[in-house]
């Protein structure tokens, strides 16, 4: 009987692992993310199987410390959080679960999307504090404006299907062009600095890789247009968090609404509180712009949730599931290299 460890287990998701693993498995539940050593009891060294979100930054050096890992059963899409290098030369699968959150995330930019532009939760915010301030909550319509979006995968499609469905112009992105978006969605594929001068707003759906890590930079953000709103809900690495800090507060772009932030763990995790030691020189670097950030009136920080619907959730289980008992099977599905 195979030994699986789950980590970053939410409590929503604890009936649903315990019913699809008892009597099939071994396993353990860890709420904690797998992020250093401290995790890794005697007890959990030996498992064949782990799971994790993106929460877990699963290093090299936390690898080497299981003793006989086969499989990593991610609840995500993205594996950036993985040393995949050293999986591949150890001959650790690295499964993801794909497709779960296409129509989730995109809904949840197009939301970003409305709310940095319209200033909504601003508002809200002011309501509360008795501040009514009509002046200051003066916004921009987006019906026949130009979107830029970038990655036009499965989530960058959902997005051109509701950029169009209310109105807007698209431009696209991506190193693979697909017919059906044109004539679904009239996106207009186009070089990337040309979609960066042109866009009203621009949207990331890329996944990270080593080509486009600070995609936007500096000189990037300076072909932007002032008035234009960059939103993000792919991977904070995307974007170099200094030029995007200076950028605004020099008023060269109008707004951001971002999701994922470089470094965002020491924000949402806990443990980063209690254990100040644990943070890297970079990391406290980005800790400091990433809090500045938060105090801007034109931007709108959420903590990495654009996934987050009972729907998604449902599907990321299931397709975890799935692939863990294919794997047992002696099947691999949704392996990520």
């Amino acid at each position: 009987m195979k030994k699986i460890v789950f980590f970053d287990v939410q409590d929503y998701e604890i009936e649903f692992l315990k019913s699809a693993c008892r009597e099939k498995f071994k396993f353990e539940l860890v709420k904690e993310p797998l992020n250093d050593l401290s995790v890794l009891t005697e007890g959990r060294k030996d498992a064949e199987i782990i799971s994790c979100f993106t929460t877990s930054r699963v290093t090299k050096t936390v690898l080497e410390r299981f003793n006989n890992l086969k499989l990593i059963a991610l609840r995500s899409v993205g594996f950036n959080h993985i040393d995949t290098d050293f999986c591949k030369s150890h001959g650790i699968y690295v499964e993801n679960t794909p497709n779960y959150g296409n129509m989730t995330v995109a809904e949840f930019a197009i939301a970003l999307l409305f709310d940095v532009t319209r200033k909504v939760t601003n508002s809200y915010n002011d309501l509360q504090k008795s501040v009514i301030n009509p002046h200051k909550t003066i916004g921009v319509e987006i019906f026949g404006k130009t979107i830029g979006i970038v990655g036009l995968g499965a989530i960058g499609a959902e997005m051109a299907r509701l950029a169009n469905g209310v109105g807007m112009k698209i431009l696209g992105f991506d190193i693979k062009e697909r017919e059906d978006l044109k004539e679904k969605y009239n996106v207009q594929y186009t070089d990337f600095e040309t979609l960066v001068k042109n866009s009203d707003f621009i949207s990331l759906h890329s996944p990270l890789t080593k080509d486009n890590y600070h995609l936007f930079n500096k000189e990037i953000f300076d072909l932007m247009k002032p008035s234009a709103f960059i939103i993000n809900t792919a991977r904070g690495e995307l974007i170099d968090t200094q030029a995007l800090y200076n950028t605004l507060i020099d008023k060269k772009i109008a707004g951001a609404g971002l999701d994922v932030l470089e470094s965002e763990e020491t924000l949402t995790d806990p443990d980063y509180l209690v254990d100040i030691g644990r943070m890297t020189t970079q990391s406290l670097q980005k800790t400091v712009l990433n809090n500045r950030l938060l105090q801007l009136d034109n931007v709108i920080v959420t903590p990495h949730i654009a996934y987050d619907t009972h729907e998604a959730i449902n599907r990321i289980l299931n397709t975890t599931v799935e692939n863990i008992l294919a794997f047992d099977d002696g099947k691999i599905q949704n392996n990520v290299y």
